[in-house]
């Protein structure tokens, strides 16, 4: 007997048949039954779909009931399965709608609550209001109250000045009358005066023309001595003026003979009052001094210089001052001294070079302040003595605006004189070092060399020694063999009878 699965919502079938091919046939005819049943599943429910399947199968008079009852258990779970849905369901709205209850009570709550406080917030600002109406009513009264008061001030004080004025009025009216009594009185007694004045001064002035005859002759004479003594006079001053002239004349050939040298020293010592009159004041570390360092040939007028608090030197001016008389001969020009200038800046370790000329007078170039000449020499300025002192302040200001600049490059310049010091020092340890290792080693290749030779001369002295041992060992070995009379006397037989024969004594 074989099985054949049959799939049905998720759940597995398995239909049994001794006959194989009727097994399958059922299989197909059973897969085409579920096909058409999910065509209709779409109008129906799932316990709907699972009867009607196991009906149709049941319809097909097979042996087949365990399909119709599994389809039962499925649909009866299917069922209780939708039952519990159903009630969880249930039990989710219900749970569901008394959240949303508490949730609008809640609400209900802070809508109240917030309505108590707007309401509330309202009944006070109300109350502000109602309090400010009030305020406002009883400045309102006041005010008019005030206004009235002032009005009625003002009316007394009108009516009091008005009853003031009135009085004065009638009582300049009858000090007018009383004084215009007071002048005709005063005319009548005039015209009576008149009268006799005139009689007097008739008689007064006939004396008067006598008198007048008499001075007018004592002017004359008067007169004739003034114009005698002014006469005098014009010739005494004529001749102090001639004098005066010729002493003028004098100081101006004296000063059209004065150096050029003097005129320009004349100009130094007005700058120099000039700067120290702010030199405390404007520039209290600065060097201001004239140059007296002529070595080279040439020199400056002035030479500025200021540093910081740390000494680094931040500005640095040479100065020229230039001047000559209107009567001078020789005309110079500011340019004849531009070069000199320069060169004497260069060789000072100036940064700027400044003429301070009064040349070329009429020049409108030079009259227009200060003049920048740096197209023909570097940081070149000429300006008129009263440029001095600002020419000052406008370089020094700038430059203090570099100081910070200056600082660090003078660091840098330090620090690269501190390299270059340690590289050079380096370099003359390694020299001397070098130097002294050559020497060494020269002096212990000499001692090596002078070893060399000693060892040398001992080696020939040994040899000589050996030599010497040798030969010393021959002389006795040939001592010992060959000095004996035998080998003396040999080939001597008269030497050799003497010493044989007995001597005179031995006989006796």
């Amino acid at each position: 007997m074989e099985k054949v699965k049959i799939s049905i919502s998720g759940h597995d079938f398995y239909l049994k048949s001794e006959d194989p091919n009727r097994m399958y046939e059922t299989a197909e005819n059973l897969q085409k039954r579920i096909d058409k049943l999910s065509a209709m599943a779409a109008s129906m429910s799932l316990t709907d779909i699972v009867m009607l399947a196991a009906l149709d199968i049941a319809d097909e008079n097979y042996d087949n009931r365990n399909v119709v009852i599994k389809a039962q258990q499925l649909s009866q779970e299917i069922q209780a399965k939708s039952l519990a849905c159903e009630k969880r369901a249930e039990e989710l709205e219900k749970a569901k709608n008394s959240e949303l209850k508490i949730l609008e009570m809640e609400y209900e709550k802070k809508l109240e609550s917030a309505l108590s406080e707007k309401s509330d917030d309202i009944t006070d600002k109300e109350k502000r209001i109602t309090e400010l109406e009030a305020r406002l009513e009883s400045m309102e009264s006041e005010k008019q109250l005030a206004v009235a008061n002032a009005v009625s001030e003002r009316e007394k004080r009108f009516n009091e000045e008005s009853s003031k004025a009135q009085k004065a009025i009638s009582d300049k009216e009858s000090l007018i009358k009383q004084l215009e009594l007071q002048l005709q009185q005063a005319q009548s007694l005039q015209q009576a005066a008149i009268d006799k004045v005139s009689s007097e001064n008739a008689l007064a002035i006939a004396k008067k023309d006598n008198e007048i005859n008499e001075l007018n002759s004592k002017l004359q004479s008067k007169d004739n001595e003034a114009e005698l003594r002014c006469r005098a006079i014009e010739e005494k001053y004529a001749i102090e003026l001639k004098n005066k002239d010729e002493l003028i004349e004098q100081y101006k050939d004296f000063k059209a003979r004065l150096s050029t040298k003097m005129v320009g020293e004349t100009l130094e010592q007005h700058c120099l009052t000039q700067f120290n009159s702010l030199r405390m004041s404007a520039f209290p570390n600065a060097y201001f001094e004239k140059d007296n360092d002529a070595r080279s040939g040439s020199k400056g007028d002035f030479i500025f210089r200021e540093s910081s608090e740390d000494g680094i030197e931040f500005i640095s001016i040479m100065f020229e001052m230039k001047n000559e008389m209107d009567t001078t001969a020789t005309k110079h020009k500011n340019e004849d001294f531009f070069k000199e200038l320069d060169k004497d800046r260069n060789e000072k370790g100036c940064e700027y070079a400044v003429l301070v000329s009064m040349l070329e007078a009429d020049n409108e170039f030079y009259n227009a302040g200060i003049v920048d000449v740096s197209y023909k020499y570097p940081k070149m300025y000429v300006i008129r003595p009263q440029f001095f002192i600002p020419l000052i302040s406008l370089l020094r200001n700038a430059a203090r605006n570099s100081l910070e600049y200056k600082r660090e490059l003078a660091m840098a310049k330090a620090q690269q004189v501190d390299l270059t010091n340690f590289e050079k020092n380096i370099t003359d340890f390694k020299t001397a070092f070098s130097r002294n290792y050559q020497l060494a080693s020269d002096k212990f290749k000499t001692a090596i060399d002078e070893i060399d030779k000693t060892i040398i001369h001992l080696q020939k002295a040994k040899d000589a020694l050996l030599s010497s041992e040798n030969n010393l060992r021959l002389a006795n070995n040939k001592a010992e063999e060959q000095l004996t009379i035998k080998k003396l006397t040999k080939n001597a037989p008269s030497i050799c009878l003497l010493y044989t024969s007995p001597s005179p004594r031995d006989r006796g």
